[in-house]
């Protein structure tokens, strides 16, 4: 991969997380809220492997990348807590 692809990959993931806050406003969850919601996305990325192989059953997820940039979003938007949390008196 090249620093072009990988900037680009990066840029869907800010984009991703900036599609988030428009549509949920800032999120702040319990640690188990947040892995609640990560799982059920990665879920949607074994999904779109499936389908990749003619697998599982019919889905919305079947677009792998799309899928992995929204794990990798929601994963962003836990570590934004994180650090904002562990930042407090910063």
């Amino acid at each position: 991969m090249n620093l072009n692809e990988r900037v680009q990959v990066l840029v869907d993931i800010d984009n991703e997380r900036i599609r988030q806050d428009v549509k949920w406003g800032k999120q702040r969850h319990d640690y188990g809220t947040w892995l609640t919601i990560l799982v059920e996305e990665v879920g949607e990325v074994a999904q779109a492997m499936q389908a990749g192989k003619g697998w599982g059953k019919e889905t919305d997820a079947n677009n792998l990348y799309t899928e992995l940039i929204h794990v990798s979003a929601v994963a962003a938007a836990i570590a934004e807590q994180v650090y904002e949390e562990t930042h407090k008196e910063d």
